[in-house]
């Protein structure tokens, strides 16, 4: 069992009978979704919300019940992965162009996990490029400003052209450097027009379950 694995299916024993739950995207949240359908043929109720296409795909091959938010006005638990996490649960996420629904989903959740493979554990953020959901229209404009910001702005691109949410919006991947001050950042790139939302997820997580080479570690953040 690698790390990922075993980070997920600690998380999984959070999961319990009758719940509404959020599935996270990525690599890791892969195995959670894998459990889930386990959980599911052994007889639990679940009403599960996707948070990407990807991830809507993976549920319906096997057979998992999945609902929009708006029929469900909350989100007992979401269980989703990470890009990099801080000392003070602050973390990046958007690596797999899902930032939106991932937070939106987040913010309806009574309880948010994150799972990860000890890799993730950074001391400050950084390293990892800042993923920033923007708007098509007028994008190199955009751009432009936040070259001028000293952001090193890098439009996302697939196959040759630029890469699409699943909300048809354009990825900008910011290349930060390893400390930079977040509650700055993040001021400035909501003041910012043509931004949609950011991958800064912050006081958001109440649990992270670590994968390590021996075993998955839990850790609560007292917030």
């Amino acid at each position: 069992m690698n790390k990922k694995q075993s980070a997920a299916l600690k998380a999984a024993e959070y999961i319990k009978d009758n719940m509404i739950l959020g599935l996270g995207t990525g690599s890791t949240a892969y195995y959670l979704i894998q459990k889930v359908g386990e959980l599911l043929k052994s007889g639990y109720n679940l009403k599960c919300v996707a948070t990407s296409f990807e991830t809507e795909k993976l549920a319906k091959d096997l057979n998992i019940p999945l609902y929009d938010p708006d029929e469900l006005g909350h989100v007992d638990l979401i269980i989703d992965g990470v890009d990099e996490i801080d000392p003070a649960f602050n973390a990046i996420k958007g690596g797999g162009g899902a930032l939106l629904r991932e937070k939106i989903v987040a913010s309806l959740s009574k309880k948010v996990i994150w799972i990860m493979d000890d890799s993730k554990l950074v001391p400050a953020l950084g390293k990892f490029p800042l993923p920033v959901e923007i708007i098509r229209f007028g994008h190199k404009q955009l751009l432009k400003k936040m070259e001028v910001l000293g952001l090193n702005p890098v439009l996302r691109m697939a196959q040759e052209k630029p890469f699409l949410t699943d909300s048809n919006n354009y990825i900008v991947d910011l290349h930060l450097g390893e400390n930079f001050k977040i509650t700055e950042i993040k001021t400035l790139l909501d003041n910012l027009v043509g931004v949609v939302e950011t991958g800064l997820f912050l006081n958001l997580c109440d649990i992270i379950v670590v994968g390590f080479d021996q075993e998955a570690k839990v850790f609560i953040n007292n917030k």
